[in-house]
């Protein structure tokens, strides 16, 4: 069956009728063997891959859903601890104002305490003193009361009374004195 010439003309491009159908049965048998074994596998790897892709799919959906809760999640804790360092602030400042305010209210008592003591100081100073100017003073002026009388004055009563008129003379002309 195979020709004997060469094709010529359009001959040239179309196969012999007996190729033609052999071609035609091996490329049917293949065909059916592809479509009945290669197929069914094909598609199973297809499939087994779109499951997987599906399957990351939707587990980076959660992921993201999770990220998602998560970051809201820390910014609510982000602000509520924002909030709560500006009341903790607020605490702090009111606690440093009451702090101050105490501070003071000490610093100023215990000055009133310093002076007050220092002021009572003065005072039993200036009393000693008196008391010490008062006696050296009636000791001179006894003695001066001795010379100008020319005796001694021997009675300490009489004495303390001359010493007592006499300071009491001074202080009267000290106080007319600051008067005038």
């Amino acid at each position: 069956m195979w020709l004997a010439e060469a094709p010529k003309g359009i001959w040239l491009f179309i196969s012999p009728w007996d190729e033609l159908i052999l071609s035609a049965l091996c490329l049917g048998v293949i065909a059916i063997a592809v479509g009945k074994y290669g197929v069914p596998r094909y598609l199973k790897v297809l499939d087994e891959r779109a499951a997987v892709i599906e399957g990351g799919i939707k587990r980076a959906e959660e992921a993201e859903a999770e990220i998602a809760r998560i970051r809201s999640g820390l910014e609510a804790e982000k602000e509520s601890a924002r909030l709560e360092a500006a009341s903790i602030r607020d605490d702090a400042k009111a606690d440093a104002g009451a702090i101050v305010a105490e501070a003071k209210t000490k610093a100023a008592d215990e000055a009133r305490r310093i002076s007050d003591a220092a002021q009572r100081q003065i005072d039993s100073e200036r009393k000693a003193a008196e008391v010490a100017l008062r006696q050296d003073v009636g000791a001179l002026a006894g003695e001066l009361a001795e010379r100008i009388v020319g005796e001694a004055l021997k009675d300490s009563a009489l004495a303390g009374r001359v010493i007592d008129r006499f300071l009491a003379d001074l202080e009267a002309q000290a106080g007319a004195g600051k008067a005038a």
